[in-house]
């Protein structure tokens, strides 16, 4: 006999699903779809264990980690897990969740649960983790429910004088019972579909009390005042003096705003508009890889605020997304507005996705893009959690379609949205010759935020850089226990939001 512990894989799927419906024969339980398998698979790897015995697939663990405080102990199997969407899954949170435990039941008698439950340990050991939590069954409790109440029952099988094939043989593992769960699990006659909510306590966790809290996350916008350069140098000058300013403040983002670059346009102003800013393409490339080397030299990460691209005979307007670990990636204005058309001749972006930073996942929209809800709802389903969004409009009415339609995006995808635009005159640059903003990052409407729902604003048209700090945890919060929970609460059985490509 060959008995081997290690990751389960896809191909594992066939023995899983042999062994899981021989484990659950008698309590009718099936076993999880394939499709729930490989999304654990791509989701937590290193956290869905099986064991094989000659090959065969005979006894699996599985586990997600999750941001506990978000859930607290009143909880169901169907949140915690996400409606079975594992969506709960959080690579920061802070325990390891015990979703399933089985054993081909051939097999029992091979200690082989314990085996996992120790694999489980030095998974939650090596990953940091305060503790691994578990909702358990209580499968023998049917046979004493008409003489004893859940805690008498939980309490004799305490002091061994009642056998509970899975609770006894959790305690002896080294957890322990926190509490008494109702309607944790519907359907499991054996349990009365009570169950129990076992921990067991990583002693070696280490708490980094020295560092701000990873779900705090500082956000600085500058308010870009468009003035005449005599060279790109003074250019790079300007930029690189809030970098500085905003990073000392030890700032995890950097915002500018759309077409900051444009005041490089005045040499060409004898041009017509759109050769002009093809002109101003051509300086793109050495922008971003001089953005690039700033968000690295001051380690911050800067989302290059938007500048025209030049690919294939046409005209994007684009933003550059500047890691400060050397990562560079970008984002085409999909929305081009009717200016832009007439006098660039500017084309649309066809790529949309959030993007992977240190500080979680966010999203980007230039302006315009702001005003057509589809895009940010897409973000938010790929778990975007701040959206950031450069802007530049003349007037105030301009102003105010960005500013009221950010305002909506924060509110119904359940997250912040910084926006930061340009102030001042340009009278030597056509269509740039003036501009109306007061930017400000925005968050949901509820008791955890502010009244108005803006976290903080700069003064209008007035050159300034705005540090703001924001709650990642309290859109957790927001989302699971909100006075209301718009992502949630979508009739998504009527209609849905779709990206086609």
């Amino acid at each position: 006999m060959n008995i081997e512990l290690r990751k389960l894989t896809i191909d594992d799927y066939d023995g899983l699903r042999e062994s899981m419906q021989e484990a659950y024969h008698d309590s009718g339980n099936g076993y999880w779809p394939k499709s729930n398998i490989q999304k654990l698979l791509r989701l937590f790897p290193e956290g869905q264990i099986c064991i094989t015995v000659d090959d065969k697939v005979v006894a699996c663990a599985l586990s997600i980690i999750v941001d506990y405080d978000v859930f607290g102990d009143n909880h169901t199997y169907e949140q915690i897990t996400g409606k079975y969407s594992f969506s709960t899954h959080t690579s920061k949170g802070n325990v390891l969740y015990g979703i399933e435990v089985f054993v081909h039941p051939e097999y029992r008698g091979l200690r082989l649960a314990r085996r996992l439950y120790e694999a489980r340990k030095e998974l939650c050991e090596s990953l940091n983790l305060e503790s691994i939590i578990a909702g358990g069954r209580i499968p023998g409790y049917h046979q004493y429910a008409k003489e004893l109440t859940p805690r008498q029952y939980i309490d004799k099988v305490k002091i061994k004088e009642i056998y509970d094939p899975t609770l006894t043989f959790q305690l002896s593992n080294d957890f322990h019972v926190r509490k008494i769960l109702k309607n944790y699990l519907p359907g499991d006659l054996e349990s009365k579909e009570y169950a129990t909510l076992l921990e067991w306590n990583n002693i070696y966790y280490q708490d980094d009390v020295s560092a701000r809290s990873a779900k705090i996350i500082r956000l600085g916008l500058v308010q870009w005042q468009m003035r005449v350069f005599n060279n790109i140098d003074a250019f790079y000058e300007q930029v690189e003096f809030f970098v500085d300013a905003v990073s000392g403040y030890q700032s995890d983002f950097i915002v500018f705003p759309e077409f900051f670059n444009t005041p490089l346009l005045q040499p060409y102003n004898h041009l017509p508009e759109k050769e002009a800013m093809e002109k101003l393409a051509d300086f793109t490339a050495e922008i971003v890889e001089k953005i690039q080397e700033l968000a690295v030299s001051y380690n911050v990460n800067v989302i290059s605020g938007s500048m025209p691209v030049k690919e294939n005979g046409k005209l994007y307007n684009a933003t550059y997304l500047c890691h400060r670990n050397g990562l560079t990636e970008d984002y085409r204005k999909i929305h081009i507005t009717p200016n832009e058309q007439k006098y660039y001749g500017m084309s649309g972006g066809d790529q949309i996705g959030v993007f992977d930073t240190d500080c979680g996942k966010v999203g980007i929209l230039i302006c315009y893009d702001v005003e057509f809800p589809e895009l940010s709802r897409i973000y938010a389903d790929q778990g975007m959690q701040i959206l950031f969004v450069p802007f530049l409009t003349d007037t105030q009415n301009g102003y105010t379609r960005v500013r009221h339609c950010a305002q909506a995006r924060a509110i119904e995808n359940e997250c912040y949205v910084a926006i930061a635009g340009c102030v001042g005159n340009l009278p030597k640059v056509n269509n740039m010759d003036i501009q109306f903003a007061q930017s400000a990052v925005f968050t949901p409407s509820d008791f955890a935020f502010p009244t108005n729902a803006v976290k903080a604003e700069t003064t209008p048209n007035t050159e300034m850089m705005l540090v703001v700090d924001v709650d990642l945890h309290l859109l957790d919060e927001l989302h699971h226990f909100g006075t209301v929970k718009t992502l949630k609460d979508r009739r998504q059985d009527l209609y849905q939001v779709k990206y086609l490509k």
